[in-house]
């Protein structure tokens, strides 16, 4: 195991205090095998750690360490961060942050905790979730359910700045874990659900100070798009890109949720980022003036944004006319693969659509477009005849639609794969640099789907769609699978079914290990190579928390949340018993209460 060139931890980063060093401190941060500094592991939101004490070999004697509750016991995503004799963790609403000495049996060092107006928890969508922490240049930041973001320091948990990004009252809420990139720390929003206007911002890591703002749709000077320096499938989008794809002023309440992880690029100073579904679930009402599907950018869709200026190098839409709510918001993942014997610096994104892309990170071409779960019907591929006029769309089924020429409304479209959660939803996978192949946390769900008429009331559901899940049908009977994808070939190399979808972030690390867990509450470690089953563990409550590494004192350790709740657990996490509520996640996960229940602890795994 590598031992750690950042001996004096946290002491060592914060010196760093002017805007110069705010990215690179937390490069530095990352950099260091023995810290878990950022959500994803690097900007490159790989997810793989270097640290190979726990190998495929000792991975069965992997023993519990330690464990701490948060006091909340709704639904806990992320996972904590961890620089040198520091962890800082967080919870589900109301935001409480914590700062544990593991140098002193995990003592509290300061605990930060909001005063929120709960008002906002009937607002948040899909659970009071929170995705996590972010730190550079001695702070941490926190995106609260109410939308304020705060910087608190470091080391005493002092308040330094908050500022607020958007009003609940309309349906705006903070989920997403915050990205520090240079001297900005950027962030999106959610309230697709409730007819918001979304965008992602970039704020000043010292003051609080809004840099800029990018929109989802709308001008060309609210998207933050150059006519003619943009991209799409390498053309430029041209004028009024957003605009002309949107029936009149459709697009002030057009959705767009941007909550996703985010990746950056330091190199070529891009930031990648997905945006989600356009408002309503109704298609009817989205169509355009003739009554025909419209594409609506830009939902749906891959951003690469210049950080300093915010501007968009690039954009791909991967479901135009969304009718499913195939959020595009899942993060992409930044690598290096071999095509045809030449290196690409490339971005991969598992989409909730069932479609995994790989594009050229630096132009935005698409190289592979390919279902990664063998479920999906709604579609049989994505075009990639480049002098195709459907080059890069998907190729639809009629059957599955749920327009179906604009008499889609009380109209029940049954069958349909994958269910509007998705092939995979926020859980986020890992690329492992020891194998060169993908591991994917995904979703093997279907759903009938009835679009219905909705009006638009600020603060109010802005969904119009009722549904129901159910694992997909002539398969192994189960709601989910973890693989292993060929980014290259856009192949399945192997996979392992799972009773309930894997709705936790998935570990890849230099021991060989794929580490994840269950909605029923397992974690499990399996071999990169086959998928064999190599340990697993049952935590207090259903796991949709990230799994994450660190060393300490010369110990490996694995760590992830429990505390069921998110979208698929919403009818545990808010007592729900309606099988159509929670969006249809109530009746499709049904059976969990017989595994689970709530909670809000972090496990933390060793070797004896």
């Amino acid at each position: 195991m590598r031992k750690s060139a950042f001996a004096c931890g946290l002491l060592a980063t914060v010196a760093f205090t002017g805007p110069t060093w705010a990215n690179e401190s937390a490069i530095k941060a990352a950099s260091d095998p023995n810290n878990w500094a950022i959500q994803s592991g690097d900007y490159a939101g790989t997810r793989y750690s270097t640290l190979d004490q726990i190998t495929t070999e000792n991975v069965g004697q992997l023993k519990v360490a330690w464990t701490f509750s948060t006091g909340v016991l709704r639904g806990h995503e992320g996972g904590p961060l961890v620089i040198g004799d520091t962890m800082w963790l967080h919870s589900a609403f109301p935001n409480i942050v914590f700062a544990l000495n593991l140098a002193d049996e995990q003592k509290i060092i300061w605990k930060y905790e909001p005063k929120q107006d709960p008002s906002v928890i009937p607002v948040m969508c899909c659970d009071t979730v929170n995705r996590g922490l972010a730190y550079a240049d001695g702070k941490i930041f926190l995106h609260q359910a109410d939308t304020s973001l705060v910087a608190l320091d470091a080391k005493t948990g002092k308040e330094l700045w908050k500022v607020v990004d958007g009003d609940p009252k309309k349906g705006e809420t903070g989920t997403q874990a915050p990205m520090v990139v240079k001297d900005k720390v950027v962030i999106g929003i959610s309230g697709a659900e409730f007819g918001v206007r979304c965008h992602m911002t970039a704020y000043d890591i010292n003051s609080g100070k809004k840099v800029w703002r990018a929109y989802s749709m709308g001008p060309d000077s609210d998207i933050l798009v150059d006519p003619e320096k943009t991209m799409m499938l390498g053309k430029p989008v041209g004028k009024d890109s957003s605009l002309k794809t949107w029936n009149g002023d459709q697009w002030k309440i057009g959705g767009g949720s941007t909550w996703g992880y985010m990746a950056y690029d330091p190199d070529l100073n891009l930031m990648y980022y997905g945006t989600g579904n356009p408002s309503t679930w109704n298609p009817s009402q989205r169509a355009g003036p003739d009554g025909k599907p419209i594409d609506q950018l830009y939902s749906m869709t891959m951003f690469a944004r210049d950080v300093d200026t915010g501007v968009a190098k690039w954009a791909y839409q991967m479901t135009p006319f969304d009718e499913w709510d195939y959020d595009g918001i899942n993060e992409p993942i930044l690598a290096e693969l071999d095509f045809d014997g030449t290196k690409r610096a490339i971005a991969t994104h598992f989409d909730r659509n069932g479609f995994g892309y790989t594009w050229d990170r630096a132009t935005g071409e698409l190289l592979v477009a390919e279902k990664y779960d063998p479920a999906v019907n709604w579609a049989t591929g994505v075009d990639m005849d480049k002098s195709s006029k459907n080059y890069g769309r998907p190729i639809r089924v009629a059957k599955y639609s749920t327009f179906k020429d604009g008499k889609g409304a009380d109209v029940n479209t049954k069958g349909v794969c994958p269910a509007a959660l998705g092939s995979k939803d926020q859980q986020p996978a890992s690329f492992s640099k020891l194998t060169g192949l993908f591991y994917v946390p995904t979703n093997h769900v279907c759903m009938d789907y009835e679009p219905f008429k909705v009006s638009y009331t600020a603060g109010q559901p802005y969904v119009g769609a009722t549904l129901s899940m159910f694992p997909a049908p002539d398969s192994h009977g189960g709601m989910g699978n973890f693989i292993a994808w060929d980014g290259v070939k856009g192949k399945i190399v192997w996979s392992k079914p799972e009773q309930f979808s894997v709705w936790s972030g998935a570990l890849t690390t230099a021991g060989g290990i794929a580490f994840y867990g269950t909605l029923e509450g397992y974690f499990k470690a399996v071999d990169q190579k086959d998928g064999k089953e190599l340990f697993k563990f049952k935590t207090p409550s259903g796991i949709i928390g990230n799994a994450m590494t660190y060393s300490h004192g010369g110990k490996q350790y694995v760590a992830v949340f429990s505390g069921v709740g998110g979208w698929a657990g919403i009818g545990l996490a808010a007592g729900l018993t309606n099988p159509t509520d929670g969006l249809g996640a109530v009746g499709g996960y049904a059976g969990l209460k017989q595994y689970t229940n709530l909670g809000g602890s972090l496990t933390v795994f060793a070797l004896p």
